[in-house]
């Protein structure tokens, strides 16, 4: 596959609007070119000062619902769309202002995301990207729970969940990840919820904006949302998006084949924490032609 070798951010603002899945609170986000080497960043216009936050993994201070990052006394909740929009499209540098502490969850998935950023087009920088590359295998496991990644010469992820219930069951799938194989095969899968747990939800307060409009909800025997699936194997795409993005707090693209079993996104970051317990397992690197 070709890597993209140079940095990249967009070629012009993106923006949108929507209601975030937990807190039901309208917000409006801006997603701005950024300079070479500056990475991700967030910043709350709604808050004095209008304090930043980098999306890198020290800053994740909450994975329980959804991924959240924070600092300089400020959160930014449910990144994990469009960090894997970013990540996926390639895009390295780019300003994400927003006026509330959580993001849009648009319909679920990462596509309303990908439309935007591809709408606003894509700059390239006069500067090498810099790739966090795994030498030796990481493999960390908890009960049935397991992700290991391994040295690889591109970005692969593999994946299988299993639940017991007739409309899931196992499902796994591999992606090589790059920019077209986001666009067309990942970025679309919705994030899924079971009925009963998306109603006990509601009774304590969360998923105030959750919907059959942003999420696929499973009873007993069906899929509730009208249109059903959008991929037959949906359930297991979402985790390779969600895995995407939580892998994206790196701060930098990945070179490595990651394996990953009834995996989320705590477990996702505890994988990060004995990455970067073990200096010895990677490195990072510019690749030029």
């Amino acid at each position: 596959m070709t890597l993209h070798l140079q940095q990249h951010t967009l070629a012009t603002p993106a923006g949108c609007s929507g209601v975030g899945v937990h807190s039901g609170k309208t917000v409006n986000l801006t997603i701005l070119p950024a300079p070479v080497n500056y990475g991700i960043k967030f910043r709350r216009i709604d808050l004095p000062n209008n304090p930043c936050v980098a999306a890198i993994f020290k800053n994740v201070v909450d994975t329980s619902l959804a991924t959240v990052i924070g600092a300089q006394g400020c959160i930014i909740s449910t990144i994990e769309h469009l960090m894997a929009s970013l990540s996926g499209l390639s895009i390295d540098n780019a300003l994400i202002e927003v006026d509330a502490y959580e993001l849009p969850i648009m319909d679920g998935s990462a596509g309303p995301f990908t439309d935007i950023i591809k709408k606003a087009g894509f700059k390239k920088q006069d500067a090498l990207r810099h790739f966090f590359v795994i030498k030796t295998p990481v493999e960390l496991q908890e009960n049935e729970k397991y992700v290991g990644i391994f040295p690889a010469p591109d970005f692969k992820i593999s994946y299988t969940i299993e639940y017991d219930h007739p409309l899931i069951n196992r499902q796994s799938c591999s992606f090589e990840i790059t920019d077209d194989v986001f666009s067309h095969e990942i970025c679309r899968a919705r994030t899924f919820g079971f009925y009963h747990e998306v109603e006990m939800m509601k009774r304590y307060g969360l998923a105030r904006g959750g919907s059959l409009d942003n999420a696929v909800v499973i009873d007993k025997n069906k899929i509730l949302n009208t249109g059903g699936l959008r991929y037959k194997d949906e359930f297991v795409r979402h985790k390779v998006l969600d895995c995407i993005g939580d892998l994206s707090l790196l701060g930098m693209p990945i070179l490595g084949h990651v394996i990953a079993k009834k995996s989320g996104h705590t477990f996702n970051h505890a994988v990060l924490d004995k990455i970067f317990a073990d200096k010895n397992v990677w490195e990072t690197k510019t690749i030029s032609t």
